[in-house]
C-alpha cells in the first residue's frame, strides 16, 4: 500500500514537472546586432545641399502641394495620388489625372522619398526637386502645357507672389517653375515617418516583440536585405524584376524606357519598405493588393524559394513594424491664396 501512494506520488510530480514545462515562457528570440549593421533610423530631415531649408520655403512648398491650379483642369494636386492623410498613397493600382486619365505605374508613398537615391519607378529624377515638375507637365497627370502657363496660375494670385518672395529672397524673378519645384521638395523633404523599427535601432529592445523579431531574423535568412537594407529599407539601387524566375507580365520594361540600354530591360528602383503595410497595392504596376502575396512573390521570382504561409506570415509581422508615425500638424492643409480675376480658368480637354 505504501508502495502504491509512493508511486502515484512520484508519478503526480512527473506530471506537474513536464506541465510546468510545456506551459514556461518560450525562449526569448535574440536578434544579432551585427545583423543591424546595415540597416539605419531614419534621419530626422532629408537634407539638400543645393536646396536648404527654410520655414518660409517650406511653408510654400506645402500650399503649392495641396494647390489643384497647378493642373489644367484644377483638379488635381500632389496631394490627389499621394494622399497624406493616407500613408502618401492613393490606394489606387495607378492614379487618376486630367479627364480621368490613368498612367501606367503605381504612385509610391511621399513619405520618407527625399531620401531615396533616385526618384520614380524607373529613375529619371536625381532627387525630389527635379521630381516635382514631372507630373504637373505629364499630360496624363496634371497635364500643364508649359512652364509659362503654370508661372502665369501662380502670379495670378498675389498671395503666392508674396510668399515666393519670402521663400526665394535673393532672386530677382522668385516666381519661377524651377523655384516651385524647390519649394516643394523643401516641403516633402520633412515628410518623415519614423516607426518602432527606428526605435530597435537606436537600441530600445523593447520596441519589437519576439514575434516581429523573429520575423526580422526570417527576412534575413531569406536574404530579402540584399535589395531592401539601408535607413529606407530598400531605395539604394536598381533591380531587375524577375531575377531567378522570369517575371511574367514584360510589357512594362522598366528603366530601359529611359536609358535604350539593354542591360536596363526590367529593371526598376528597388522600393523602400518603410510604411508597406500601408502603401499597398504593390509593385510598379500595382497588380498585388495583398503584402503576404506581394512577399511571396519576391521570394518567388527574386530569390528563388518557395515560402510556407508561415514563413510568409513571419516576414510579414516584421514588416508591419515599419509602419511609422504620420506628422499630422506638419501635413495639416494650408489655407490657400485666393484666386483672382487674372487667374486662368479650369481647362476641360
Amino acid at each position: 500500500m505504501k508502495h502504491t501512494l509512493h508511486w502515484k506520488i512520484l508519478a503526480a510530480c512527473a506530471a506537474f514537472a513536464l506541465l510546468a514545462a510545456c506551459t514556461s515562457a518560450p525562449k526569448k528570440v535574440e536578434v544579432d546586432t551585427a545583423k543591424l549593421a546595415m540597416f539605419k533610423p531614419l534621419p530626422a530631415v532629408m537634407e539638400s545641399a543645393s536646396n536648404p531649408l527654410t520655414e518660409e520655403k517650406i511653408s510654400l512648398g506645402r500650399m503649392l502641394y495641396y494647390d489643384k491650379r497647378l493642373s489644367k483642369g484644377q483638379d488635381v494636386s500632389c496631394n490627389t495620388c499621394h494622399k497624406l492623410d493616407n500613408f502618401g498613397v492613393d490606394g489606387e493600382e495607378t492614379s487618376e489625372g486630367h479627364l480621368g486619365k490613368r498612367g501606367d505605374r503605381n504612385s509610391p508613398t511621399v513619405f520618407n522619398a527625399a531620401g531615396h537615391f533616385v526618384q520614380f519607378w524607373d529613375g529619371r529624377a536625381p532627387d525630389v526637386e527635379e521630381q516635382a515638375k514631372g507630373p504637373v507637365m505629364n499630360p496624363v497627370e496634371m497635364a500643364m502645357t508649359s512652364n509659362k502657363q503654370v508661372v502665369a496660375v501662380l502670379k495670378s494670385m498675389p498671395g503666392y507672389v508674396e510668399a515666393f518672395k519670402k521663400a526665394f529672397p535673393d532672386d530677382k524673378d522668385p516666381v519661377t517653375f524651377d523655384n516651385m519645384a524647390k519649394a516643394i521638395g523643401a516641403f516633402e523633404r520633412k515628410l518623415v515617418a519614423p516607426s518602432r523599427w527606428d526605435k530597435f535601432l537606436q537600441g530600445d529592445q523593447t520596441a519589437l516583440t519576439d514575434v516581429e523579431k523573429a520575423g526580422f531574423n526570417k527576412y534575413m535568412e531569406a536574404g530579402c536585405q540584399a535589395c531592401h537594407a539601408g535607413p529606407y529599407v530598400g531605395a539604394q539601387m536598381y533591380q531587375k524584376i524577375g531575377v531567378v524566375k522570369p517575371w511574367p507580365d514584360t510589357s512594362d520594361e522598366g528603366r530601359f524606357k529611359v536609358t535604350k540600354q539593354e542591360g536596363d530591360k526590367m529593371m526598376f528602383k528597388v522600393p523602400s519598405l518603410r510604411g508597406i503595410e500601408k502603401t499597398g497595392p504593390y509593385y510598379h504596376d500595382g497588380s498585388v493588393k495583398v503584402l503576404d502575396e506581394a512577399v511571396s512573390h519576391m521570394a518567388e521570382y527574386q530569390l528563388g524559394k518557395q515560402m510556407t504561409q508561415e514563413e510568409v506570415a513571419s516576414i510579414v509581422a516584421w514588416l508591419k513594424t515599419l509602419t511609422g508615425e504620420v506628422p499630422a500638424d506638419y501635413i495639416k492643409e494650408p489655407v490657400l491664396p485666393p484666386s483672382t480675376d487674372k487667374t486662368p480658368k479650369p481647362q476641360k480637354s
